[in-house]
């Protein structure tokens, strides 16, 4: 990337913009709808970041997933996560092995399902905080460790995780702090009559779509760079700044509607996310600039699960959502219309 220069970058930009047309082509061969959903996890991949997904079952959170892997040519582990899983079981253990020729016992460091570059962690909330705490090292980290050695994990690596909204019953709360390392919170929901009709009809037939890979891994990475490298105005980065500031109970700027039913607003995570979402939207356009219409169009994943709100906005049945709807009413846009 050091020796790419500007007129470089752009190429490449406008080359993934023509990328994104036909990645998203292929996952509709799988995939039925759910275009929203679909775009943010795109955005959380080439942004590098991570995504957590609620919905109930049956909705082609796996799909979308694993389609997206084959799309882009990475390898994809899927753990279902449940209340006797051990840290152990998803990063790995050492195992005692003898050497069949000299019979020489040795302890051998075998992986777990977290070395591989997509993982789906199938309802995140039914395991343990002791290993809810080992997904979040690797997820901050790209790292796990075992038995006091650290081991890097696969590159690039994202972590999808998902919830189920119905069942509470024996589940572990995500706590706040982790929820806040996910880049989006996505909410897939049910299809539109016609496009359920469209997954029913093929989905019951004999032969299966075959999806074509359009992009490696390594490709990926370099993309990824790229997103990094695009250029934000002042002002915008300033708006995200006070988008986020707003959500803040304590803050000055806060409207009254914050005070009155938000307990904690989004933390410095919140406008870092949103930048750099809304870099990864430019470039999947074909853009090499952001926009306040950018940061507007990120806002609702990336501060949906990073302001909590109270008991007063509980009984009322105002959900954070809706709050983040009202800020982006409320936060004044940069003159410079940018």
């Amino acid at each position: 990337m050091a020796e790419l220069t500007q007129a470089d970058i752009r190429a490449k930009v406008e080359k993934l913009g023509a990328c994104r047309t036909r990645i998203l082509g292929e996952i509709r061969k799988a995939v039925i709808g759910q275009e929203q959903v679909v775009g943010e996890v795109l955005m959380a991949f080439f942004a590098g970041g991570h995504c957590l997904i609620t919905g109930v079952p049956g909705l082609a959170k796996t799909l979308l997933i694993k389609s997206l892997g084959e799309v882009l040519d990475l390898n994809f582990r899927r753990i279902q996560f449940t209340p006797d899983l051990m840290p152990s079981d998803i990063t790995g253990t050492e195992v005692l092995e003898e050497d069949k020729a000299t019979h020489q016992r040795a302890l051998r460091f075998k992986r777990g399902p977290l070395f591989a570059n997509i993982v789906l962690a199938d309802e995140i909330n039914r395991t343990p905080p002791k290993t809810q705490a080992a997904l979040l090292e690797a997820m901050q980290e790209h790292q796990v460790t075992v038995a006091g050695i650290t081991y890097k994990l696969e590159e690039p690596f994202f972590v999808l995780a998902t919830q189920n909204p119905i069942e509470q019953e024996g589940t572990y709360a995500l706590p706040q702090i982790q929820q806040d390392r996910f880049m989006f919170s996505s909410v897939i929901g049910y299809l539109p009559r016609a496009d359920e009709i469209a997954v029913i009809d093929q989905t019951t037939k004999r032969s299966q779509p075959v999806l074509e890979r359009v992009m490696g891994g390594e490709e990926l990475l370099e993309y990824q760079r790229i997103v990094r490298e695009v250029p934000v105005a002042e002002p915008v980065i300033r708006y995200a700044v006070q988008l986020a500031a707003a959500s803040r109970p304590e803050s000055a700027s806060a409207p009254d509607f914050i005070k009155e039913y938000v307990s904690y607003g989004a933390s410095t995570r919140a406008p870092i996310n949103l930048i750099l979402a809304s870099k990864a939207r430019a470039v999947l356009d074909g853009r090499f600039h952001v926009s306040v219409k950018d940061i507007q169009a990120v806002a609702l994943p990336v501060l949906r699960h990073r302001i909590v709100t109270n008991f007063r906005a509980e009984s009322a049945r105002i959900k954070s959502e809706t709050l983040v709807g009202r800020l982006i009413e409320q936060v004044k846009e940069p003159k410079s219309g940018m």
